[in-house]
């Protein structure tokens, strides 16, 4: 028994969102979102994942003579299925959620009727549940060995020291340096 990924579960979101500024629009400058937060519990056989996000659109109004940034927090609930590898054997799960795509503007716009922001958003979230599951491991009836590659290190020739154990004094021989063989070179 060890504790892995039981169950995993993918929601890739495209909402609009509609905003309604102080000022009448003239135009959208842009659009962009920030302030993401998110915090998940499991319901069942499904994780909801409830959060938030902050719409800034800077637009022009009073006929394109003055520019404003509307701010609004926009919340969210998604409710996402988990597909099971193994069925849990313990209460003790836990859940991590992944942003694979923060909240993010895609097309930002006036309504028809002129007063209001259009805005369409796409997010996509990843959610484990890790819990404790049984491992197979496979034995290998022969040694196996994996492949290791490694760099061969170059080394500079240096001077040898040498001790002469015939005398009682230690004798130091230095040996000369020989510069390394040339491929071309007869010698």
């Amino acid at each position: 028994m060890t504790k892995a990924v039981i169950a995993k579960g993918k929601h890739r979101s495209d909402s609009n969102v509609t905003l309604k500024p102080p000022n009448r629009p003239s135009s959208i400058l842009g659009c962009w979102v920030i302030n993401h937060t998110h915090q998940a519990k499991k319901v069942g056989s499904h994780v909801e994942v409830t959060g938030s996000f902050d719409v800034n659109v800077w637009y022009s109004h009073h006929d394109h003579s003055k520019t404003s940034v509307f701010t609004e927090s926009v919340p969210y609930k998604d409710k996402i299925a988990l597909h099971y590898r193994d069925e849990p054997t313990s209460a003790k799960e836990e859940t991590i959620v992944t942003v694979l795509q923060h909240p993010n503007c895609t097309e930002a716009s006036i309504s028809e009727c002129g007063q209001n922001f259009s805005i369409s958003i796409e997010r996509e979230l990843l959610v484990e549940m890790i819990g404790e599951t049984k491992v197979s491991v496979t034995i290998h009836p022969h040694p196996y060995d994996e492949e290791w590659p490694m760099a061969e290190i170059e080394s500079e020739s240096t001077s040898v020291v040498m001790e002469d154990k015939t005398n009682k004094d230690s004798v130091n021989k230095e040996q000369p340096h020989q510069p390394p063989k040339r491929k071309d070179s007869p010698f």
